[in-house]
């Protein structure tokens, strides 16, 4: 296969840029509460690549799921065993002050994309991206050129911009659309929001999670569209993921409930947009391009 070829193929990859793995233990994952039973279990690479090849995704990318070494370090144990499992993005504590080291262990997996903390369960998520020791990790991990994923929610989307005016170095992606509340609002003040954000060219986002900010049992395509119209008008094609966030969907629908509902906003787009938002987009900001089959 010639260079232009190899190009071709990696750039029409799709990947699911946003799902995760575990062996479930209660005391492990306390955000799993009463009304989560379905993802009481154990979900691991045999689980979702089924899924996968169903619907034509060569490969994915596991999110922590978790503040813990030990589950990026199995993880990446994951994806050194999966070809397929292009990409981690782990945990590390950012505010540590052997931070350095804790990354260092890690860099020689090349599967180690990006980190992620847990931002929204912080209970001042805004004060907690305005600490200087987390302001200080966040600046040694964009040194590395790693990426940083952002996991809040709506009501913290302005402290999220100013934290991303002051982290400019790197890509830093915007979880689930910064999870907004479908129920109570509409999407037009959602947009308003989150436009400092998408003004900011080193922040992307993933169109991910919205059916578990709907109503589980009760969600329509149709409320959920338009969030994921108005993302594109914000962030445009090129700084838009796919990302399933299975198993956690499960609560709300299934894998191809998901699936089904982002390729119907993608219909108008060229063919082009469409396969960077299915796949090349992922491949270029998390750097996947090495390890893509």
């Amino acid at each position: 296969m010639s260079s232009q070829e190899t190009r071709h193929s990696v750039a029409t990859l799709r990947v699911d840029a946003h799902q995760h793995f575990w062996r479930y233990r209660a005391q492990e994952y306390p955000w799993i509460g009463d009304r989560h039973g379905a993802l009481r279990r154990d979900f691991l690479p045999e689980d979702l690549k089924p899924l996968l090849d169903q619907h034509g995704i060569a490969g994915c990318i596991a999110v922590q799921a978790r503040h813990s070494l030990d589950e990026t370090d199995t993880l990446l144990d994951l994806a050194a065993r999966h070809p397929w499992i292009l990409g981690v993005v782990g945990w590390v504590d950012l505010r540590a002050p052997d931070l350095e080291r804790q990354l260092e262990r890690r860099a020689e997996s090349e599967k180690l994309v990006g980190l992620r903390h847990l931002v929204q369960d912080e209970p001042s998520p805004s004060l907690f991206m305005q600490d200087p020791s987390f302001a200080r990790g966040v600046r040694l991990l964009q040194a590395r050129g790693l990426t940083y994923d952002l996991l809040i929610k709506d009501a913290d989307l302005q402290a999220a911009a100013g934290f991303c005016q002051h982290h400019d170095e790197h890509t830093i992606v915007l979880d689930h659309l910064g999870k907004p509340d479908v129920s109570q609002e509409d999407p037009i003040a959602w947009a308003d929001r989150i436009a400092p954000l998408a003004a900011l060219p080193h922040v992307s986002c993933k169109l991910s999670g919205l059916i578990t900010e709907a109503d589980w049992q009760q969600w329509r395509p149709v409320e959920l569209l338009p969030y994921l119209y108005l993302a594109l008008e914000l962030f445009g094609p090129q700084r838009l993921m796919f990302g399933s966030d299975w198993p956690v969907c499960q609560l709300a629908g299934t894998y191809s409930d998901v699936h089904r509902l982002f390729e119907s906003a993608l219909r108008e787009l060229s063919a082009d947009e469409q396969a960077a938002i299915r796949g090349g987009n992922a491949i270029r900001l998390y750097g996947l391009k090495g390890n893509c089959p």
